[in-house]
């Protein structure tokens, strides 16, 4: 059993880039140097099966980032701005991939950080939208601006969520990786794609640097999920040596997978 009902296998994903931020390499890679700034891509895929697709993440709230008194109240950080192009990137690419709204399957979202839950505002009405039990609960009774948490972008009517605990097959060929420690419920996913697997690392590994040193991510959300953060990197770090998949970290500028848009193999 699957959480999301789809037929078939995926047949490759549709990378998305949806802006960009300013980050300390420090908030990215625990021991980096806090005053080496990034500019780090806010990441997104589609998982593409021959009759529906699944979105993977959704990044910032256009509406919000363009609006003065919005964004003051809730995107302004001492040294960061949200960076987005012209548009509406998340609808744009959409677009641009060919992909239809109304074959939307579902939606899965790595944690509910301001740049990955914008595109929620998009979802058509009753698209399931698929969470970790303990991201949802740490969002909706914890969180607030203060850990980068935009809860008007996922407390909005009628959105149909769905929730999960560890480890759990979304749909054929696409499973939930529990890497929590950047935030309470985070998650990883692997996608199974026609002669490899690809493992979308989100913000449990930022960077290649994260993977090659298993190195943890630098910012968490409380301090009691350090030893959480290092074991997720850990095991991705684990995926990624022994050739069992291919790990992409969730914002490294450099990474290759982020450097053009497409469908990921190539037919």
């Amino acid at each position: 059993m699957t959480v999301l009902d789809i037929a078939g296998t995926p047949r490759g994903v549709y990378r998305f880039v949806l802006g960009y931020e300013p980050i300390p390499e420090a908030m990215s890679v625990h021991g980096g140097d806090p005053a080496r700034f990034l500019l780090e891509p806010v990441t997104a895929a589609a998982v593409c099966y021959d009759e529906q697709w699944v979105l993977l993440d959704s990044g910032f709230n256009v509406d919000t980032v363009r609006d003065s008194e919005r964004r003051a109240a809730q995107y302004n950080y001492d040294s960061y701005t949200a960076v987005v192009p012209p548009g509406d990137p998340l609808a744009d690419q959409v677009r641009q991939a060919g992909l239809d709204w109304r074959r939307l399957a579902g939606c899965a979202l790595s944690h509910l950080h301001l740049d990955h839950s914008g595109g929620l505002r998009l979802l058509p009405p009753g698209t399931p939208v698929i969470l970790q039990r303990a991201e949802w609960t740490f969002a909706t009774t914890v969180a607030d601006k203060r850990h980068a948490y935009a809860r008007e972008d996922y407390l909005r009517p009628g959105l149909a969520v769905r929730l999960i605990d560890g480890d759990t097959a979304l749909a054929p060929g696409l499973t939930a990786l529990d890497t929590r420690g950047h935030t309470p419920g985070h998650q990883s996913f692997r996608i199974d794609v026609p002669g490899c697997a690809v493992v979308l690392a989100c913000d449990a590994a930022d960077l290649r640097i994260n993977l090659t040193g298993r190195r943890r991510c630098g910012w968490i959300a409380e301090p009691g999920l350090a030893g959480a953060a290092q074991r997720a990197v850990e095991r991705l770090a684990g995926l990624a040596e022994s050739g069992e998949a291919e790990v992409w970290p969730g914002h490294d500028p450099g990474w290759w997978a982020w450097q053009s848009q497409g469908l990921y193999p190539t037919r």
